[in-house]
């Protein structure tokens, strides 16, 4: 069966084209012929539950394991046959990357720089201040590493990632125990980096919080890729349509609640006073034609609401549905 992938848009080159990558640890296949393409200047999420094949793929990517099998291409560079090239236009942020208690951030900042090889003292300061403004830390540059937040810690991570400008970014749970604004901060970073043609490979086993986070992503599960897209692609390719509808009428409950019950697509419904809640497992279309059919029949709707179901549902879901024998 043919694997779900994203391609590029408008013809550009992809700045990670994974083809047909595989990943065994002895018998246990981690990543199943695992194809991907994802264009430059994207903000792309990797979401799927544990053993999912996350950290395996991502392994690969950042020239940490060889693969059983398979091809890595980053912004043009064969992973696979240059190490050292894909190191130059890669930067890796690991979940939970430490940082040293006795150095302040911009002395840890220039190490990494000098680590680099990023020339003379004052280009590496120069561009130190430029990471950090980048991720709005400037105001924390003279501050011990031991002093910051947990999200001004991977705002940090996050501007050492940078230093030697990485055309393509892997970010590792990058919102890992981060609070709403920290969360927004992190946001906020990541998207003014793809704007500036930066391409974003972000994993997590929270797809609501890629959802927020990234332009487009990607779902996993049990080594192999179920879905790729916008997020609204995403809930479509999974064949997620379930909704709660609640309708709130003025006239006629009774017989709307009768003339629903016939409807193949609606199930659990209760009357409640005036508001009629059911589930419903239709299309877009379905939904509209249901509405108009309540109105043709003389009802008189003052609300009517939609809320479908959330992503970790339908991750659950997934998980459960896609397991192998």
């Amino acid at each position: 069966m043919n694997q779900p992938s994203l391609h590029p848009h408008g013809g550009r080159a992809p700045a990670i084209d994974i083809r047909c990558l595989r990943v065994d640890y002895g018998a246990f296949c981690a990543v199943d012929d695992l194809t991907l393409s994802v264009p430059p200047g994207e903000v792309f999420g990797l979401v799927g539950p544990n053993g999912a094949g996350k950290t395996s793929t991502f392994r690969v990517l950042t020239t940490l394991m060889e693969p059983t099998y398979g091809e890595v291409i980053l912004a043009g560079v064969d992973v696979l046959e240059d190490q050292a090239a894909a190191r130059r236009v890669m930067g890796y942020m690991p979940d939970l990357a430490p940082l040293p208690s006795d150095l302040k951030v911009w002395e840890f900042l220039e190490f990494h720089a000098a680590a680099y090889g990023l020339g003379a003292r004052s280009e590496r300061r120069g561009r130190v201040a430029e990471c950090l403004e980048e991720v709005a830390l400037m105001e924390q540059a003279q501050s011990w590493c031991k002093e910051l937040s947990r999200g001004q810690m991977q705002r940090v991570v996050l501007a050492k990632t940078l230093l030697h400008r990485p055309r393509v970014l892997i970010l590792d749970e990058p919102a890992s125990g981060l609070d709403p604004l920290a969360r927004r901060d992190l946001r906020n970073a990541l998207r003014k980096l793809a704007e500036g043609g930066a391409t974003v490979f972000v994993s997590s086993h929270i797809l609501s919080e890629l959802a927020e986070m990234c332009s487009s992503l990607c779902v996993m599960n049990r080594g192999r890729l179920l879905a790729a897209g916008t997020v609204d692609e995403v809930r479509r390719q999974l064949g997620s349509t379930e909704r709660t509808l609640t309708a709130t009428l003025l006239t006629r409950q009774d017989e709307a609640a009768a003339w629903l019950k016939t409807h193949p697509a609606v199930h659990d419904l209760h009357l409640t006073g005036p508001q009629l809640v059911f589930g419903f497992s239709g299309s877009d279309e379905a939904q509209a034609d249901l509405l108009e059919g309540l109105i043709h029949r003389g009802v008189r709707l003052r609300a009517f609401e939609e809320k479908r179901s959330s992503f970790e549902d339908i991750l659950v879901e997934v998980a459960e549905t896609n397991r192998r024998p």
